[in-house]
C-alpha cells in the first residue's frame, strides 16, 4: 500500500510518527509531503524522515489565501508521481483536494471544533473525518467518533518513554522543581477571536513560579529581553521529555496543555475568546479541553487572568500532592481510552472494510 501523510504543523509530526514508523516496518510505502510552520521541518529531521518540502502558507489570511492552490497543485504533482492508494491527514485541506482529483480515499482526522474556514474547505473532498467522541461539532455522516485523543497517538506509553538525559542538558537534578510556560502566536485562522496572556500576568506567573522552583518559557514569538533568560532552547525533539518531568505547566492556547495532561503533568491553559459582545474560555468551544477538565480534572481551563493567578498560588501551595493526584488522573484515562496509533495502523491497512465495521 502506498499512504501519502500530510503535515502543516509540529503537532501533525508527532500524531503521525508512529504511525509512519509502524507502517512501513509493515513494508507499505510512504510519502510525507509537508509545508514550514513553526519546527515541523526540524522534527522531521531529527525523527530521520524524509518528506517533499511544499513551501509556506504564510502568517496572514490573505497569504494563506493566495498560497493555497500554488500547495495544492504541489501535493497533486506529489501524489501523483508517487501513485498514492490513500491519503490521510489533520485537518488538510491539500490532501483532500488532491485525493478528489487523483480519485483515492482521503481520511482526515479533526480535534478542533472551530476550525470553521478549513472544514468547509475540506469536508466536501475526504471520505471519513475521524474525531474524538467528545468533540462538540457535528460534520454530518462523514464524521466517525473514536474513543481517544490524538495526543495519545505519541503519548501514551505504548510509545512515549521520558529521556531523563533532558534534565541534565537543561541544568536540573532528578530533584528540582521546574515549570514550563507555553506562550502562543495565535496566527491560524480559528484563532482569530482568540487572547494571549497579557505581559503583566506573564511577569506575574514568572515571580510566582521562580520562588518555587526553575522557570522555561516556550515561545512562539520572540521574546522580550526581559524575559529570555527563561527561554526554552533545547532540541525540539526533547519538549515533551521537559513536560514529562515538569512539576506544573502553564500556557495559552491549547496542544501543550493537553499534552501536558496526557502525561500526567497539571496543566492551566488560558484563552480568552471575545466573540458576539461576549467573553469565555476555551473549555466552551472545545470537547478536549473540557473532556479532560470536568471528566479527569487533568487540566484548568481559564479566560480570566486573576483567577489563573488564584489557581497558581494555590496548587503552588501544595505541589506535592497535586503531582501525585494528576498522576493518578492520568491513569484513569489511559484505562479508558484506546491507543490511538495501533486504530490509525488497523484502520488504514483493512480500508474500506474498516469503515463498514466501525459504522456496525
Amino acid at each position: 500500500m502506498k499512504v501519502v501523510v500530510d503535515i502543516n504543523h509540529p503537532a501533525h509530526v508527532h500524531l503521525f510518527k508512529n504511525f509512519i514508523r509502524q507502517m512501513e516496518s509493515k513494508g507499505h510505502e510512504l510519502l510525507i509531503t509537508a509545508s514550514e510552520k513553526d519546527v515541523a521541518l526540524q522534527l522531521l529531521d531529527n525523527y530521520g524522515f524524509k518528506y517533499d518540502q511544499l513551501g509556506s502558507y504564510g502568517s496572514s489570511l490573505i497569504s494563506k489565501l493566495a498560497a493555497l492552490p500554488l500547495l495544492d497543485l504541489k501535493m497533486y504533482k506529489a501524489a501523483k508521481s508517487f501513485k498514492a492508494d490513500i491519503f490521510i491527514g489533520m485537518g488538510s485541506i491539500r490532501a483532500a483536494h488532491a485525493a478528489k482529483i487523483l480519485k483515492k480515499p482521503c481520511i482526515i482526522f479533526e480535534d478542533t471544533e472551530h476550525s470553521t474556514e478549513q472544514i468547509v474547505l475540506y469536508a466536501p473532498f475526504a471520505d471519513v473525518i475521524f474525531t474524538p467522541v467528545f468533540f462538540k461539532g457535528e460534520l454530518g455522516g462523514k464524521q466517525v467518533r473514536y474513543n481517544g485523543c490524538h495526543e495519545l497517538a505519541y503519548l501514551h506509553p505504548h510509545y512515549f518513554k521520558p529521556d531523563p538525559s533532558v534534565l541534565q542538558e537543561a541544568g536540573l537534578s532528578d530533584d528540582d522543581n521546574f515549570f514550563v510556560l507555553r506562550l502562543a502566536a495565535f496566527n491560524a485562522t480559528h484563532d482569530s477571536k482568540s487572547k494571549n496572556l497579557s505581559r503583566d500576568c506573564i511577569m506575574a506567573l514568572v515571580a510566582k513560579l521562580e520562588q518555587a522552583g526553575t522557570v522555561f518559557i516556550s515561545a512562539e514569538t520572540d521574546l522580550e529581553p526581559a524575559l529570555q533568560k527563561y527561554q526554552y532552547n533545547l532540541n525540539p525533539a526533547k519538549y515533551h521529555d521537559l513536560i514529562h518531568y515538569a512539576r506544573m505547566y502553564i500556557g495559552d492556547g491549547s496542544t501543550s496543555a493537553v499534552e501536558a495532561a496526557v502525561l500526567g503533568v497539571p496543566s492551566l491553559q488560558f484563552e480568552k475568546i471575545k466573540s458576539n459582545g461576549r467573553e469565555y474560555g476555551f473549555d466552551e468551544v472545545c470537547g478536549l479541553i473540557s473532556e479532560l477538565q470536568d471528566k479527569y480534572g487533568l487540566l484548568c481551563s481559564f479566560h480570566d487572568e486573576y483567577v489563573l493567578l488564584q489557581k497558581v498560588d494555590e496548587m503552588l501551595a501544595d505541589l506535592a500532592n497535586v503531582n501525585a493526584n494528576w498522576k493518578a488522573r492520568r491513569d484513569q484515562l489511559l484505562r479508558e481510552k484506546i491507543d490511538v496509533t495501533d486504530f490509525m495502523v488497523s484502520f488504514v491497512e483493512n480500508y474500506p472494510e474498516s469503515l463498514t465495521e466501525i459504522r456496525k
